[in-house]
């Protein structure tokens, strides 16, 4: 072959390697995004059932991971770049200095403890001595399980608590392998449609408490500055769009998530979903931070900067 074609072809070669190298800001065309299944996390999947991330030039891959202890994990090994998560294993993990940073609040509220339909557990007294399911330490149900129990003169040690994938809790609930369970939506509501009794909701154990935040790496933020822009505004207009059209966004989540529509089209009308970080979120997830400090999951407080993400 004429060298002179040969140059031309590795010099085309050079320039696709380098615009596809700049089009996401390093060497990476693809933004992994971590989450748990849960419907705390319809913005993402609304937003990549609209095709909207595609829309704006950004390749996503989406990963789902058994709890928020498990997704955090990942991204301190840099194997994630973005996250939707609940605020208490960000918090663990940025006090273990995992180098992260919450970019926008993603809802409040949502879940809730579950009792076995024939049991006899009525209040939280009767919880002691029970076996109770959580998705794990880490988790921000197992967080207001010790608060739930605290604020009633119990102790987390008072119940024999083991960690479970949340999946497969209403399972193990029916078969009275567990008395009962903590857990997100819509786990809440399809136990509670297959007879099983809703204890207590988290909005009564804490009202308006921070749950699920979007979190993105430090580098990923440093590398990718429009791109972490661009995927907040994808946030923000799934957000506003699940909130306008609640009953379609119901149809628009995951089918291993969402196994009856009209359950989950109640359970995502039932807690608010948000975006962005104003003043007042900003202060609900420090409260909860201190109220974290107090129950002694946290050491001592974060600095605002150390979790928050101001933006450019």
């Amino acid at each position: 072959m004429d060298k002179k074609i040969i140059a031309i072809i590795i010099a085309v070669i050079a320039v696709v390697a380098i615009g596809g190298y700049f089009l996401m800001g390093g060497g990476s065309d693809t933004v992994t995004i971590g989450y748990l299944p849960s419907d705390h996390d319809a913005a993402l999947f609304v937003a990549d059932a609209q095709g909207k991330y595609a829309e704006n030039g950004i390749n996503t891959r989406l990963v789902q991971f058994n709890n928020g202890g498990d997704l955090m994990t990942a991204m301190a090994s840099g194997d994630v770049d973005v996250g939707y998560v609940g605020i208490t294993p960000v918090l663990s993990s940025i006090e273990k200095g995992v180098p992260i940073k919450v970019i926008s609040a993603a809802q409040t509220e949502g879940s809730g403890i579950v009792v076995a339909k024939d049991s006899n557990i009525n209040s939280v007294s009767d919880l002691a001595g029970k076996k109770i399911a959580t998705p794990g330490e880490a988790s921000i149900q197992h967080m207001l399980l010790t608060y739930y129990l605290e604020q009633n003169g119990m102790s987390i040690n008072d119940v024999k608590v083991s960690a479970m994938k949340v999946p497969s809790m209403n399972d193990a609930l029916k078969t009275n392998k567990i008395d009962g369970m903590i857990t997100f939506e819509p786990y809440v509501s399809i136990a509670e449609k297959n007879g099983a009794k809703v204890l207590v909701d988290s909005a009564d154990i804490l009202p308006n408490h921070p749950c699920c935040v979007v979190v993105a790496s430090d580098k990923f933020i440093k590398d990718h500055p429009n791109e972490t822009n661009t995927i907040l505004e994808i946030h923000k207009n799934a957000t506003d769009f699940i909130n306008n059209n609640t009953d379609e966004a119901a149809t628009l989540l995951p089918s291993d998530i969402v196994s009856d529509v009209e359950v989950e089209k109640s359970a995502i009308a039932g807690f608010p979903f948000i975006s962005g970080l104003n003043e007042s979120f900003k202060d609900d997830v420090k409260d909860f931070m201190n109220l974290e400090v107090d129950l002694g999951v946290l050491k001592k407080p974060i600095s605002e900067d150390k979790i928050f993400w101001e933006g450019s």
